[in-house]
């Protein structure tokens, strides 16, 4: 008999685990699995890439009526006297203008979110939370499920998070996922009490399908009129450093060198960074082109592959951009050396507009150490499928 399986993840918009669990839902064995999906926001880019097999489970309708508008919403509480869920929606409103750190007030607005949610009436033999916050203390409190399994994408220490909240889920896990080794450790020092909970399993990456997309048709052919042309992948918030992306653009241009730099994503830093390129006079430079479904056509098309962030956990951009054998430069984020090794498989800059601009320079003008890293990225096996064995393991073993 089948299995039954649950995962949680807020949407399938743009970002690393949100592809991470699309190439493990692509990876799953459905003769042995019967697998169900919660988004809490449906569609998104990767939506379509989820195989057939899975099911996507609707969340009840008060959760639905939540998700619209402030007044709307609350009016339509109002109106069938459910005024403690009129007081929720509108604490949730105020949580997310009063608190300013995002992470803490996800953390604290899961209270007044869960007001609306009914359990799952299903049971499930495992419900993984595949994502910190809001989608683990979904899989805690919102499924009934013998095994449950909470996943963090990030380096918890760099996250903002408020261990206080997570101790009390953290605590009702089988176990709890970190992406890479930098993560489980930093993990296990916040929370020294579980650490044998948390466990290693790196996110899912497939050769064999980024090959068939990269083989794709590029979007925006037209912009590749330069000699060097960067790419970066990433969210547009603080964590994730384009602004120094765009501080090494402007300097790449004092320095002479003709180039395009294309910056694939979505988010809240949108405007600030477009207002950047505008005062640095970027405009032909530095293009902000939102997100796009199939990035890997521009990943295989440029010279060198960029991510400048200030932390990462484990980027499935950088694995990606490996498996097409592009140079990579990245910053001195804390797990870079998980996935870089300098000067061998890509190259690694100070966390700083001039340090990334300089390396950069050098990567793009140099053919033959271009040609180094790129013969040594096709000795490496990057294929990352078996991961999947991991967990199994974990459901069978507490199942």
């Amino acid at each position: 008999m089948k299995k039954n399986l649950v995962f949680i993840i807020p949407s399938l918009e743009a970002g690393g685990a949100e592809k991470s669990l699309v190439n493990l839902l692509n990876t799953i064995d459905y003769q042995k699995y019967s697998v169900d999906l919660v988004l809490f926001k449906s569609g998104g880019v990767f939506a379509a890439l989820v195989p057939k097999q899975v099911n996507f489970v609707a969340l009840n309708p008060n959760f639905q009526q939540f998700s619209r508008g402030l007044l709307s919403s609350c009016l339509y509480f109002a109106l069938r006297f459910q005024f403690r869920l009129v007081f929720h929606r509108i604490a949730f409103f105020l949580t997310s203008r009063i608190e300013k750190n995002e992470a803490v007030a996800e953390q604290k607005n899961w209270k007044h979110m869960r007001a609306f949610i009914t359990m799952l009436p299903k049971k499930y033999d495992a419900a993984i939370g595949f994502l910190e916050k809001t989608s683990n203390y979904f899989a805690v409190d919102c499924v009934q499920a013998t095994t449950k399994i909470g996943w963090i994408h990030t380096t918890y220490s760099n996250s903002g998070m408020d261990a206080t909240w997570d101790v009390p889920y953290f605590e009702q896990f089988k176990a709890v996922i970190g992406v890479s080794p930098e993560c489980v450790a930093d993990l296990q020092n916040n929370f020294p009490h579980l650490k044998a909970r948390f466990q290693l399993i790196y996110n899912i990456v497939s050769p064999s399908l980024i090959g068939q997309l990269a083989a794709q048709e590029c979007e925006d052919d037209s912009l590749f009129t330069t000699p060097t042309t960067f790419v970066t992948i990433a969210r547009l918030s603080p964590e994730k450093g384009l602004d120094l992306a765009i501080e090494a653009a402007k300097l790449l241009v004092e320095k002479g060198l003709t180039f395009k730099w294309l910056i694939l994503g979505d988010g809240v830093e949108r405007e600030r960074l477009k207002a950047q390129i505008e005062t640095h006079q970027l405009e032909d430079y530095v293009f902000l082109l939102g997100v796009r479904q199939n990035p890997y056509p521009y990943v295989k098309r440029a010279t060198v592959y960029v991510q400048p962030s200030r932390y990462e956990g484990k980027s499935m951009a950088i694995e990606e951009a490996k498996i097409l054998q592009k140079p990579v430069v990245v910053t001195a984020f804390s797990s870079a050396l998980d996935q870089i090794e300098p000067n061998v498989t890509g190259f690694i800059a100070d966390m700083e507009g001039e340090s990334i601009a300089h390396l950069l320079l050098k990567v793009s003008q140099d053919a033959s150490l271009c040609e180094q890293v790129q013969n040594q990225l096709k000795t490496l096996s990057l294929g990352t499928e078996s991961e999947i064995d991991h967990l199994y393991q974990l459901i069978e073993a507490h199942g």
